[in-house]
């Protein structure tokens, strides 16, 4: 295992199918904890539920200084309705492409991480050490870093590395999220009377038009710009001819650095007071200021492999830095990655096996960056 070099790597790791739904990352997170053991990592592993693996893996570490985070998450999406022209499990190449699901999203980050965890293993003694969190269950919410974060396996981070796709850009945040479905209690009765029921279909059209035109009443943020607000599902009545005593629809909220959660949520609840929310997802948005020295540092690093020098960029997803620095709280963070953005979640999944490379040179230089003496 130790012989393979980042793009053969990245190949392994799309034979294992860990599509999410249902996930099953074990065998994955088995394969990639053994190398890191290999290596002479400290490796724990962490279920919460059956096949839904985690791996916290760490090497050297002093008091002076916490060690630095690299994180990527083992599940992927489903492949979708389309067909694909290759294998999306063999790890098929066309040039500098290589295909897979997960490819981008984010396999390729995942073995970039290793093979340069790898590289730097025998020189982290007596140093503040790495933290490797490969994750279960990030596609579709984030599970599995909220529940590795209630453990207490995480331990401290002073940086954090997401090795989502960016191309090899550094971006220094993503927004945040709020996701409830709101729903709506009528009273049933025959749809040639009306008048004898309660319509919650109703009352959930007028809940639509004031989440239309919902105001944030929070000023733009400078790199991340407006909070959004979307309604994605809407369910209500059983038939033509009666009238719906239930009915719900799903927000989801993307919000900026400077908001308060609970205030707006308060506020939600105040504008559709006939709704019962069920939040099912709420993190912060992640943010670090470019002027960080520490980020300053990382544009440094990555200037050479960019057409253009970095400057303060976001992400436009959600990663597992929200709950991972619930643990880590105010660390520094970057996502940085070797995938294209564009690709993550498209028939013929794709990631460039230069930038791969490219990426474990990358995340080398930050770790020794971090750990020099």
């Amino acid at each position: 295992m130790a012989t393979q070099d980042a793009v053969s790597l990245t190949k392994s790791l799309l034979r294992f199918d860990t599509v999410n739904p249902p996930g099953r990352e074990r065998d994955c997170a088995r394969y990639a904890g053994a190398m890191l053991q290999e290596w002479g990592f400290s490796v724990e592993f962490f279920e919460y539920q059956e096949s839904r693996t985690s791996v916290v893996a760490r090497a050297g570490g002093n008091e002076r200084k916490a060690p630095l985070c690299l994180t990527g998450h083992l599940d992927v999406v489903p492949l979708g309705a389309r067909a694909w022209t290759k294998d999306p499990f063999n790890g098929d190449s066309d040039g500098d492409r290589l295909y897979g699901r997960g490819a981008s999203d984010m396999k390729a980050g995942v073995a970039a991480i290793l093979l340069a965890a790898r590289s730097c293993s025998k020189s982290l003694n007596n140093t503040p050490g790495i933290v490797v969190v490969l994750t279960a269950a990030e596609e579709g919410g984030c599970v599995g870093s909220a529940q590795l974060a209630r453990t207490q396996l995480l331990g401290k981070a002073g940086a954090l590395v997401v090795g989502e796709p960016t191309s090899n850009y550094p971006l220094v945040g993503h927004k945040g999220s709020v996701k409830f479905h709101a729903r709506f209690k009528g009273v049933s009765a025959h749809g040639s009377m009306p008048e004898l029921g309660v319509n919650a279909i109703y009352k959930a059209g007028k809940a639509l038009a004031m989440l239309e035109g919902f105001d944030f009443a929070t000023p733009d943020h400078p790199v991340m710009g407006k909070p959004t607000l979307n309604v994605g599902t809407i369910e209500g009545g059983n038939t033509v001819n009666a009238v719906p005593d239930a009915a719900s629809i799903g927000v989801d909220i993307r919000t900026v650095p400077g908001m308060d959660h609970e205030a707006l949520l308060k506020k939600i609840r105040a504008s559709i007071p006939e709704a019962e929310l069920e939040v099912f997802s709420n993190l912060k948005p992640v943010w670090t200021a470019p002027e960080q020295e520490w980020i300053q540092r990382v544009f440094e690093v990555c200037k050479p492999y960019l057409s253009e020098p970095p400057a303060a960029r976001t992400a436009p997803y959600m990663t597992d830095a929200a709950n991972l620095l619930k643990v880590y709280a105010g660390a520094p963070t970057v996502v940085l990655g070797p995938g294209e953005a564009a690709m993550a979640h498209q028939t013929d999944e794709y990631v460039s096996q230069e930038r791969i490379r490219q990426s474990v040179a990358i995340y080398e230089s930050l770790i020794r960056d971090w750990c020099r003496p």
